[in-house]
């Protein structure tokens, strides 16, 4: 089992094997939700390497360093599950499956590790079921002033064990968008047997490896994510630690994400797992050429995106951004995006980062009124896996400009 101390990480996540192949290099970057005050502009900013590297191994895809989870995760963390309408409904589709195929009732305690503001337990909680969250951020202060009880921590077996002797077992627990961060990701699974009921269901869902290759979704790639899933490595990390995984499948969230489900024991794996497994054979995603050529087409995109924005800067235009998430920081920052190109990203208004600038590049962030008040001749989809929805939204609002999509190709849309 590997043991990942904060720095370089020398031998994989998942077997220890210490022949790590690079992928791709996108140079020393700030963490993606270190954004800083204006007091804040002129003072030093931490950055760490971000490099992607390939086990030839158990086929995991993952980062070669590890920051410490305290810059990543601060108190004042500034992301909110709720603001994201695409990942309410997804949230709520988990819940309402999970109640109907495995039949939970209100006996049945469900827990979310990483719970954030409590919106994936809001939809277990509101059919009846009692829920338990554990966040280390102050969004954990959020959910308990809305009546979603929250565990103030990070998690790990010593908290589960303090859970197990005040509320029992769980029947199911959740990780989602969590469980590709997580460190000690062996002593975590550890905490989570002894957390989860001999009948129970871990469910993780975690931005999928094949729709990052295949979209180039090169923008997700930051340090949070230390682990990038493929089914098949899923297997073996599970197998590992004691479960099996018993079903699978892709959903549209984040991008591209995979959901997971596991069980104690020695289980099959359902039909749909298996042509997970196919598809991602048949795509050639356990080759490390098939992921060589992704961190080419990166390159390439980088190059092309960043001749477009000059090339509009030239005409004398004003560029602003619709959204500012946390993995545009990686986008902006591979390109090298400044406050010199990007005039400021536009957030809904009730968005924590208003008043901010980004990390790096120092983009100010401000309400998204500003865009249609200002009506800059092009905005940058910088949430672009939700592209088509966002320039919905802000034409409604009465933006008459141009779009610049930046990947997987980059390229203006008028319409």
């Amino acid at each position: 089992m590997a043991e990942i101390q904060f720095g370089p990480i020398k031998a994989c996540q998942i077997c220890t094997n210490p022949n790590l192949v690079p992928i791709l290099s996108l140079g020393h970057q700030p963490p993606v939700h270190s954004h800083l005050t204006m007091a804040k502009k002129q003072e030093p900013e931490l950055t760490f390497p971000l490099n992607l590297v390939f086990c030839r191994e158990c086929l995991l895809v993952q980062l070669d360093y590890a920051v410490d989870p305290n810059i990543l995760f601060p108190p004042e963390y500034p992301y909110n599950t709720g603001m994201t309408n695409m990942l309410i409904l997804n949230f709520r589709e988990l819940a309402k499956n999970l109640i109907k195929n495995y039949e939970l009732g209100p006996q049945d305690l469900v827990i979310d590790i990483g719970s954030n503001d409590g919106t994936l337990l809001k939809g277990f909680q509101e059919l009846g079921l009692p829920v338990l969250g554990i966040e280390p951020t102050d969004v954990a202060d959020l959910a308990n002033s809305r009546a979603i009880p929250t565990i103030k921590n990070f998690f790990s077996a010593s908290v589960a064990k303090k859970i197990v002797a005040e509320h029992g077992q769980a029947r199911v627990i959740t990780s989602t968008n969590v469980f590709a961060h997580i460190y000690d990701i062996y002593g975590v699974l550890t905490g989570i047997n002894m957390l989860l009921a001999d009948d129970g269901i871990f469910v993780s869902e975690s931005q999928y490896l094949l729709d990052i290759v295949e979209n180039l979704e090169v923008d997700t790639i930051y340090h949070e994510h230390v682990r990038y899933y493929a089914l098949k490595p899923l297997m073996a990390l599970f197998a590992r630690a004691g479960f099996s995984i018993i079903d699978a499948e892709r959903t549209e969230a984040s991008g591209g994400s995979i959901r997971v489900l596991a069980k104690k024991g020695s289980h099959a794996p359902s039909e749909r797992a298996q042509k997970i497994i196919a598809t991602e054979e048949a795509a050639g995603l356990y080759d490390e050429k098939t992921l060589l050529t992704f961190a080419d087409r990166c390159l390439i995109a980088k190059r092309n995106l960043m001749s477009l924005l000059l090339d509009c800067k030239k005409e004398g235009a004003t560029i602003a951004a619709i959204g500012a998430p946390g993995r545009s920081n990686t986008l902006l920052n591979f390109v090298h995006i400044d406050d010199s190109i990007l005039s400021y990203a536009g957030e809904r208004n009730t968005s924590p980062k208003i008043g901010l600038l980004s990390p790096g590049m120092h983009i100010p962030i401000v309400d998204e009124a500003q865009i249609i008040i200002n009506q800059p001749e092009y905005a940058l989809v910088l949430s672009w896996h939700i592209g088509p929805e966002l320039m919905k939204k802000i034409r409604e609002l009465g933006y008459k400009g141009k779009f610049i999509v930046p990947l997987p190709e980059p390229k203006i849309i008028a319409c």
